[in-house]
């Protein structure tokens, strides 16, 4: 962060000429922050930043232990002096990340053709033509599914300057050398504006701040990169496949959400909350529809005197309570105003407030999208009448495709809940009812039976007079709040419910009851959740149980086919990364049989998180790997925590990023097209040897391990992490402090940030050790395995990208954190031993060193570790201090903590250290 020009990487000679410009982005972003640490915070702080900053990167490049490194500057280091490093580097950290996303952007026509959807369709059209390729056509859709979790912290705020920046840079490679002085000016204000932001909140987030934060994303890069590829790609497969293109209303990415709707876990989703969050959402749509309605009509100035509107669109005119002379013979105007005005009395109806500037009259509510779409299709009708064709094609069609994407509902929420909880309900509404007194005795096959029974009974089970419970009582609410939404909003408002832990078909049929309770009785997709290893071997057989009952059979087919999530972050910190992998292929490959053996469609929703550790990844090589006969032209998938902001934080990101999805759900259900099967034999029992050889590793670390537990909590940040004001969700479904009670999402995220990242390998480099050994043409499998089979060669390429990112001389000083010395010594020195056995194996299996396959990510490694030493540095120093209770020096220095940090403590100095 020096003032003057200087490298933050290895020298210019051993830099790719395709990373000057990146480098070149950093060095500005990095002199500016330099600029702006010494002018705020003064001469002292910027040399210890910029001390630390070259012991750092020398360290770095001459392949000596870092934090050792820093040790002359950080240790003892004064608390207000270590916050302002870390704001430094944390500030220098995002600012590195927007010069890459930048140079991503900016060289986006340079890309592979790998995730473009182009070449993608130009593949495959060279291997089916449209007969074959048109169920998969008709079929063709990804959805994105935002979730809310604790592992993105970034804020509303950052994101804006982060866009503001992302603008100036790349208006830079145009601009003039007068341009750039003023670009320069510009781009110091924005980091400016970072360094007297405050990183964290004053307060945790509530469930509305989350959906809030999430729906942000629409306007700043959603509707317009959805919008774009789905003009794209039905222009695209129509010249491909003239024959088999999609209608135009044929949605291929609609988009849907989680929050609002999980209470999985949560306390805090309450039917409160999904009501408002089905506000909200339809708040931003029709928000977004007026302003295309506004646009219009400023822009459609067509004058009757000119040209002759046909009479629907007169009509249209007529209605509109528009009766200004100034606009007596501009019909289109006065048409589309009358338009805006009847959308703004729906927005007044669904979400109580106009959004945008007010009508011009009060006239009757458009009571459905398609009543909205029928008046854009008369404009649309009359410009292609009169000729104005192109007019109709490039300003009204595209208000008009985006009220048929987004409708009145913005995108689809989920509804989530643990199936134990549905089977207290229950078993009090049956009781209640006084249709059996204890429900919960029952075995299985009584339970199916009695729901069966219940289904086909036109009986309520909630009868007036009756009381429940206040846990009922809220459970039913939000049945109620959702039956309330779709009525509204219709049906696309809500139409999955998913069930976690999932085991049996009372489970399902359980879900049934309460649905048909509210008069939502086949209105709503089933979907049963496999999480856990055994849960996931179980799902064929569970789903072809489901299928063979007759009840739920009906519902299946009323709803054209089944929907099944499969959950990657809870079965990595149950068995294991390499076992949960082949558990989830696996069940893939078990689930695509149970569904064709019964004749049913089935869709598979992917539960993948951020990182590698809960089934992160790149997503095309990701989809393109699933077992033959999974994707079926559709697939869902979640967005989560720090990868929603990755994907759409910028419009070029967000269309990347789904085109890459749309892409690569085609190229797999292409591949399946003839049933064929992609999975070699000899791969298949390699890797079940495999997959029982790394769990029995994994679960000896982390279950069988005595006191593992608490050698986690004082290794890691766990317990701080918890009190940050980053999510509403508890880090834990309860107080037992057993690892398997702690939810997936903190357990990866607490590795991560002390650089062991162990969900994202261990086990790996046992089994390969145990099952190959010395064995020649055992390594030879593993090496043509990796060759040839998409699915192994994915799992170990995002293996290697975790042990790239894995720190172990970094990880020690953590260990240092734990109390007992025993302990520590007993438990680092296997896990040392594993990293170092899985890296060998990795390299022996791949013949080529890590990130070798990965070059982006490569530089992106050697850039920035630099900048996180010394934060790793700092977070070990005051975690120690922390846990030592040496508060004096922290309540010394509150006041400064505070007016720098921007937040009021509620835990004394504590909050203000963390």
């Amino acid at each position: 962060m020096s003032t003057s020009a200087r490298p933050d990487a290895p020298a210019d000679a051993s830099v790719d000429a395709s990373d000057h410009l990146l480098l070149a982005d950093i060095r500005l972003l990095g002199r500016l922050l330099g600029e702006v640490v010494r002018d705020q915070a003064g001469e002292e702080v910027y040399n210890l930043v910029e001390s630390v900053r070259r012991a750092s990167v020398r360290a770095r490049r001459e392949g000596r232990p870092v934090l050792d490194s820093l040790d002359e500057w950080l240790s003892d280091v004064p608390i207000e002096l270590g916050l302002e490093v870390i704001r430094a580097f944390s500030w220098f950290s995002l600012l590195a990340n927007i010069a890459e996303d930048v140079r991503q952007r900016v060289g986006r026509d340079d890309r592979s053709g790998r995730g473009t959807l182009a070449d993608t369709v130009a593949r495959v059209a060279l291997e089916h033509d449209g007969a074959a390729i048109g169920p998969v056509l008709a079929a063709l859709w990804v959805s994105p599914v935002i979730t809310a979790h604790p592992t993105e912290v970034r804020r509303k705020t950052v994101l804006a300057v982060r866009h503001n920046i992302v603008e100036l840079l790349v208006s830079r490679d145009r601009a003039t050398p007068r341009e750039l002085d003023e670009i320069t000016v510009a781009l110091r204000v924005e980091v400016l504006l970072l360094w007297h932001t405050a990183i964290l909140r004053l307060s945790k987030l509530r469930v509305r701040d989350e959906t809030n934060e999430a729906l942000g994303y629409y306007p700043l890069s959603l509707f317009e990169a959805i919008g774009g590829l789905q003009d794209d790609t039905e222009a695209l497969l129509a010249a491909t496949w003239p024959d088999a293109s999609p209608r135009r209303s044929h949605p291929f990415v609609p988009m849907g959400s989680w929050i609002g709707g999980d209470r999985d876990g949560n306390p805090f989703v309450t039917a409160g909350e999904l009501r408002d969050a089905l506000r909200r959402q339809a708040e931003v749509a029709i928000a977004h529809h007026l302003d295309g309605l506004a646009r219009l009509g400023r822009e459609l100035s067509i004058s009757s005197r000119l040209v002759a509107p046909d009479g629907a669109l007169d009509a249209l005119a007529e209605m509109s309570g528009d009766d200004s002379p100034f606009r007596a013979d501009e019909p289109y105007r006065r048409a589309l105003r009358g338009m805006h005005a009847r959308l703004a009395a729906t927005a007044l109806e669904f979400v109580g407030r106009v959004p945008g500037a007010p009508p011009h009259a009060v006239l009757p509510p458009y009571e459905s999208p398609q009543s909205l779409l029928a008046d854009l299709d008369v404009v649309v009708a009359s410009l292609r009448a009169h000729g104005a064709g192109t007019l109709a094609e490039l300003r009204v069609e595209p208000v008009r495709r985006d009220v048929e994407l987004f409708g009145f509902h913005l995108c689809t929420l989920d509804l989530r809940q643990n199936s134990a909880v549905h089977q207290n309900v229950v078993a009090e509404l049956l009781a209640s009812a006084r249709v059996h007194a204890d429900y919960l005795s029952l075995d299985e096959a009584a339970r199916t039976a009695l729901l069966a029974a219940e289904l086909a009974s036109p009986r309520p089970l909630r009868l007036p007079g009756t009381t429940t419970t206040p846990a009922t009582a809220a459970e039913m609410d939000i049945f109620v709040a959702a039956a309330e939404g779709i009525a509204r909003l219709g049906p696309r408002a809500i139409s999955q419910y998913v069930i976690s832990k999932a085991e049996s078909v009372s489970d399902v049929l359980e879900v049934a009851v309460l649905l048909r309770e509210v008069g939502l009785d086949g209105a709503v997709d089933i979907v049963p959740l496999f999480e856990t290893i055994d849960d996931l071997h179980r799902g064929g057989p569970t789903l072809r149980a489901m299928l063979a009952t007759d009840a739920y059979r009906r519902l299946v087919d009323e709803r054209g086919g089944q929907e099944v999530m499969l959950g990657y972050s809870d079965s990595n910190k149950d068995g294991g990364y390499l076992t949960a992998n082949w558990a989830l292929y696996r069940a893939e490959q078990d689930l695509v049989a149970a569904a064709g053996d019964a004749g049913v469609r089935l869709r598979l929703f992917h539960g993948r998180g951020g990182t590698v550790g809960r089934g992160g990844g790149p997503s095309f090589d990701a989809i393109v790997a699933q077992p033959a006969g999974t994707a079926q032209g559709a697939l869902r998938l979640t967005e989560q925590g720090e990868m929603v902001a990755a994907h759409f934080a910028d419009p070029v990101l967000a269309r990347d990023h789904l085109e890459a999805l749309l892409a690569a759900t085609l190229e797999a259900s292409a591949a399946s097209i003839g049933g064929a099967r992609s999975t070699p034999m000899a791969g298949d029992a390699a890797m079940e040897e495999l997959s029982a050889l790394a769990f029995a590793a994994y679960r000896g670390l982390v279950y069988e391990t005595p006191r593992f537990a608490e050698f986690f909590r004082e290794l890691t940040p766990l317990g701080e992490i918890a009190e940050l004001n980053v999510g509403s969700r508890p880090a834990a479904r309860n107080r037992s402090g057993r690892i398997e009670d702690l939810r997936a999402i903190p357990w990866v995220f607490s590795w991560s940030q002390c650089r062991l990242m162990i969900p994202g390998w261990y086990g790996a480099g046992t089994a390969f050790a145990g099952w190959a050994g010395d064995d020649a043409d055992r390594v030879r499998t593993l090496r043509d395995m990796y060759d040839g089979w998409p699915m192994f060669r994915t799992t170990i390429s995002n293996m290697a990208m975790v042990l790239s990112k894995t720190d172990i001389s970094i990880a020690a000083r953590y260990a240092g954190l734990v109390s007992d010395v025993a302990l520590r010594d007993e438990v680092f020195e296997r896990i040392r031993a594993e990293h170092e056995l899985t890296l060998d194996w990795v390299s022996r299996i791949t013949e080529a060193e890590l990130l070798a396959d990965n070059p982006m990510l490569l530089r992106s490694v050697r850039y920035r570790f630099p900048y996180l030493d010394p934060l790793h540095h700092l977070q070990i120093d005051l975690l120690h201090r922390h846990r030592a209770g040496a508060d004096d020096e922290l309540v010394q220095t509150e006041p400064q903590c505070q007016e720098r940090m921007g937040r009021k403590s509620n835990h004394g100095s504590k909050s203000c250290k963390l």
